[in-house]
């Protein structure tokens, strides 16, 4: 239940035996899939609505077709703040829906997430807050809390498995792993072959624009991660891993069989370095697996796929 401190939930922290079993090593899942908002992204959006609520803030301004703008749309709902949402065309009719559904205003402009944030940063006036989707220091301070949650659940993982799209989980899950004294821990992360601009990142040594995203993970989208997720393959050791569509979308449904559980092709990358057996985690006692979730996943669009 949402308490008076948190627009975001605890979440369950599952073992998964089926994943457990596949590779040798107990696997737990912290099911982000199951916030208010459908993703993770409540946690560190819905902490930054509340500190920009604090200061009187009259309106908040995002862009995001997708996770980040309905994490926004909710937290301006239990806010009683109006929120808009600036969108680019290519956004689904399901999240123009869900987000229509939370109260939020919905502008749609633009081909590219890029052209939608341009014009949401142009409106905003000293009564506003903008809340960038992955880029802001208040977003990883909420993420964190995640890992708070993990280790008082009793797990202190040896690994972590999680997608990376702007970076803000990642900057996140560090943040709250380096707060516990788990700076040895190393940090697998996923991108799909398509999405994959942290990959592009680590080869030119720094936060670079790729020229093109293609592919079903569109949460992974971002054309450059942020400076701060570069920062972590720094301090921490950070394994970067492709997988194609085809796998992530596979892994949902196997997830889906497994734990009853939907979610997006975007986490369906991570889930896949675990089904697919791609990681070495031969002397891995306790694997953390980010199940990020997804807002707008539905059975139709992923069996269509397939």
């Amino acid at each position: 239940m949402k308490t008076a401190e948190s627009l975001s939930i605890k979440t369950p922290l599952l073992e998964s035996l089926p994943l457990s079993q596949l590779n040798q090593t107990r696997v737990w899942l912290k099911m982000e899939a199951m916030q208010p908002s459908g993703s993770f992204k409540i946690r560190g959006i819905g902490f930054a609505c509340q500190q920009h609520a604090a200061r009187g803030v009259k309106r908040f301004i995002s862009s995001s077709g997708g996770n980040a703008g309905l994490a926004v749309a909710y937290a301006g709902r239990q806010l009683g703040i109006p929120a808009v949402v600036v969108v680019p065309e290519s956004t689904s009719d399901r999240a123009l829906h869900l987000l229509a559904l939370e109260g939020a205003e919905v502008k749609v402009h633009g081909k590219t997430w890029a052209d939608a944030n341009q014009l949401a940063q142009s409106w905003v006036t000293e009564q506003d807050a903008f809340i960038h989707p992955f880029d802001d220091a208040l977003l990883w301070q909420g993420i964190a809390a995640l890992i708070d949650e993990v280790v008082e659940g009793g797990v202190r993982p040896d690994a972590v498995v999680l997608s990376v799209g702007g970076g803000s989980l990642l900057s996140g899950i560090d943040q709250g792993l380096t707060q516990h004294g788990l700076h040895q821990v190393p940090i697998y992360i996923a991108e799909t072959t398509g999405m994959a601009s942290y990959h592009a990142a680590l080869v030119a040594g720094h936060p670079i624009a790729v020229d093109h995203l293609s592919g079903i993970a569109t949460s992974l989208g971002a054309r450059q991660v942020c400076q701060r997720a570069f920062d972590v393959s720094k301090t921490r050791t950070v394994v970067g891993t492709q997988v194609s569509d085809r796998e992530a979308v596979d892994a949902c449904l196997a997830f889906l069989d497994d734990h009853r559980t939907l979610v997006e092709p975007a986490c369906g990358a991570a889930l896949a370095l675990l089904y697919g057996q791609k990681l070495p985690l031969a002397s891995v006692e306790n694997v953390l697996v980010i199940v990020c979730g997804g807002s707008t996943a539905t059975l139709n669009a992923l069996q269509a796929f397939k």
